[in-house]
């Protein structure tokens, strides 16, 4: 199996050693890259099948003389019925109308809510939130005396915004963008309390969330839409607004022991998440329906 996208955005979402019959390894490309690179990368391994982060990344009809099951994965947010419309958002749906649905056999999206929005350019077989590699998985350790706050996310008006009263008033490490291989699982180790804030005032669900909670963290969060299963008040903190964000950061400065069993739930939680659970009865469903229903596919 064949994992394709951004290394540093979605290596950790892949699948680093063989699990469940899957035998992985992770080929690098981007939006621009040189296509015939892929190509040729992919018609060396000779995989039986390919899953790529962000489809549409893919150019037009490149796919079409792979022998391999081919799955695109929708990771980013897109405008919803009835939901507020926003320029990010119609942005992101401009990128998805390039996809060229003749390259995959099936499309899985991290977002249920989604679907229809992205109905308009290829169908979505199956949501689910993106499963991390199990090398992110920690224990819950013990925290630091003031807890070690981190904010993984490049800096938005909203976000800013959000941050500024925490800023101003306790130590937090803020990394933008860039942060991946053995200094992501340094910060990881080395972290107690993760933030989770949108990077626009609309609703969607971050893969940050089910980072920090597999890495062991306590995590505070703007609320999650759709929340995958995962309980406000239980499993993570809901904050709604800037004072309950900096409320419950002020609680766990003053008292590290807190929220202690919401982040022991969290972990638990994350196990859902983890990609040898998820993904080779993915990848069987998969090959099944395949087999069953064919594909809009064309190959040569």
């Amino acid at each position: 199996m064949a994992f394709v996208g951004q290394d540093v955005y979605f290596r950790i979402c892949s699948l680093a050693r063989p699990a469940g019959g899957l035998e992985p390894t992770f080929v690098d490309f981007r939006t621009g890259a040189r296509e015939s690179v892929l190509l040729a990368a992919l018609e060396r391994l000779d995989p039986d099948v390919v899953l790529v982060f962000r489809p549409e990344i893919v150019p037009h009809g490149l796919f079409g003389s792979l022998r391999a099951m081919t799955i695109g994965y929708l990771t980013e947010p897109l405008p919803r019925k009835r939901s507020a419309r926003h320029r990010d958002l119609d942005e992101r749906m401009a990128a998805l109308r390039q996809v060229d649905p003749g390259n995959f056999d099936r499309i899985v999206s991290f977002d249920p809510l989604i679907a229809s929005s992205a109905g308009r350019v290829l169908n979505v077989w199956r949501s689910l939130p993106i499963p991390l590699d199990d090398a992110i998985f920690m224990d819950v350790h013990e925290r630091g005396q003031p807890p070690r706050l981190l904010f993984l996310g490049r800096p938005t008006e909203h976000r800013e915004a959000l941050l500024a009263p925490i800023k101003r008033s306790h130590r937090i490490v803020h990394i933008g963008h860039g942060l991946h291989g053995s200094p992501l699982m340094r910060f990881l180790a080395s972290t107690d309390v993760q933030l989770n804030l949108h990077n626009h005032p609309y609703p969607t669900f971050e893969n940050r969330v089910c980072l920090a909670l597999a890495a062991g963290h306590l995590v505070i969060s703007e609320p999650l839409s759709p929340d995958h299963g995962l309980r406000a008040g239980r499993d993570f903190l809901e904050a709604g607004d800037a004072d309950t964000l900096l409320s419950f950061v002020d609680q766990v400065v003053r008292d590290p022991t807190a929220f202690l069993d919401v982040q022991r739930a969290g972990r638990e939680q994350a196990e859902r998440f983890r990609a040898s659970r998820v993904y080779p009865p993915l990848i069987r469903e998969a090959l099944a329906d395949v087999a069953e229903h064919g594909s809009p596919r064309q190959r040569s």
